[in-house]
């Protein structure tokens, strides 16, 4: 019996009946609904809990709230699959490589009035982060909010979630990188940083033309560039350990 109401309120937070950040109805009208016995009932929540679309909110004003699945949420399950497989940076990187561009060339595919709207987003986040240029903090996140959107902005919503949780991932591992780095120098100087730009700017351009082959390589050869300022290639990544609690960020 848990397993089918488990199922049954599954199904109303995936497709939207349940929106995010919604509380659950109370325990006596679910009881009600459904038919079942507190235990049973206790125990689909307990399911929805664990597969992380429910938080438990404790105390007087206690009760379930519904949190639908997100890149980051994907990410950080992805992130303990990837782990227990002993993945490194090395390969991390290598998914990347593959995936980010595809979300470039997808961009450019799309039609005239999309790839304007895409454009128009991508050169104010690069015009952003060019004001922070010699800054490793806010550079960095600033960097990310580019790579973030470009994949959001894609167009295909599948490769769209699998390359934004594969994001999250690597930018939780560079943060860690960078965190070490920022006490022993390393960090790429201003000049490394405006080549980033330069080649985030290449990018646009070629979604700007429509042009899928340019958008795929200019992204490729920006990443492969990138690489040698990533430290320990062959570290297993580590999703469980905390965030930096430095204002430092990585390399991308």
């Amino acid at each position: 019996m848990a397993e089918l109401v488990a199922s049954d309120l599954r199904r109303r937070i995936i497709g939207g009946d349940l929106e995010n950040g919604a509380e659950l109805p109370r325990e006596a009208e679910l009881l009600e609904e459904f038919s079942v016995s507190r235990p049973s009932l206790r125990e689909a929540l307990r399911i929805l809990e664990t597969e992380g679309l429910i938080r438990i909110r404790r105390g007087k004003v206690g009760g379930a709230i519904v949190s639908r699945p997100t890149a980051q949420s994907a990410a950080y399950h992805m992130g303990l699959t990837l782990q227990s497989k002993g993945v490194t940076l090395r390969d991390l990187a290598q998914a990347r490589g593959v995936l980010e561009p595809a979300c470039a060339g997808f961009a450019a595919s799309q039609d005239a009035r999309a790839r304007k709207k895409i454009v128009k987003r991508l050169t104010e986040l690069i015009d952003e982060n060019e004001a922070h240029l010699g800054e490793s903090y806010a550079f960095t996140e600033s960097a990310l909010e580019f790579h973030a959107a470009l994949v959001e902005l894609s167009g295909n919503t599948t490769v769209a979630v699998l390359a934004g949780a594969l994001e999250a991932v690597w930018s939780s591992q560079e943060r860690h990188w960078a965190e070490r780095a920022s006490h022993t120098g390393g960090y790429p100087d201003p000049k490394a940083q405006s080549e980033a730009l330069r080649a985030h700017r290449r990018v646009v351009r070629a979604i700007a033309e429509g042009d899928a082959e340019a958008a795929v390589q200019s992204m490729q050869t920006h990443l492969a560039k990138s690489q040698p300022y990533v430290s320990d290639h062959d570290q297993v990544l580590d999703v469980l350990k905390p965030e930096p609690t430095a204002r430092t960020g990585g390399w991308l």
